[in-house]
């Protein structure tokens, strides 16, 4: 049996709440990071949802893959479906990942479900501002989540034009 991999695009990058063997740098293409998805339980309630990250269909998406030795796998999976299908608005699914040193692999990760009735679709940054500033969840102010997120985002080097606006906007 080969090792897991996970690629993570939100809060996994930061806190991957497992420990790898190994995180590298990775390309995801055919899905893009948005702030798409209504959070009821960690970023927001059902009354007053949040905003969290989704992966979407299109374009590409630079985040973190984890490497998980073999042993420890099969505790992984249980924590991050714990974790990422509280509502079922995520898909989980194995798709292929470029490390940043040209190495191909599959990793395990979670799409949004454009069906689910939790998937905010795309929003403007005002709108996507407001949401955010007035939520909070289980895992506290939904504005912590997205600063927390932009900061890390640019320590991968990486810029995102949209998000910095939606979080200027706060």
């Amino acid at each position: 049996m080969s090792d897991l991999w996970v690629f993570g695009y939100g809060s996994l990058i930061w806190r991957p709440g497992f420990d790898p063997a190994e995180r590298c740098k990775a390309r995801l293409a055919g899905y893009h990071r948005a702030l798409c998805v209504h959070s009821h339980v960690h970023r927001g309630t059902a009354e007053r949802p949040g905003l969290v990250f989704g992966l979407d269909r299109g374009g590409s998406c630079v985040g973190m893959a984890f490497r998980v030795e073999d042993a420890k796998a099969e505790a992984v999976v249980a924590y991050l479906r714990a974790r990422e299908l509280v509502t079922n608005v995520y898909r989980e699914l194995t798709l292929p990942v470029r490390l940043s040193d040209g190495r191909p692999v599959r990793a395990l990760t979670y799409v949004v479900d454009r069906g689910h009735s939790q998937y905010a679709g795309r929003l403007g940054t005002a709108e996507a501002a407001r949401i955010v500033g007035r939520a909070h969840g289980q895992s506290g102010p939904n504005l912590d989540y997205v600063v927390s997120a932009l900061e890390h985002i640019h320590e991968m080097g990486l810029r995102d034009r949209w998000l910095e606006e939606v979080v200027a906007r706060l």
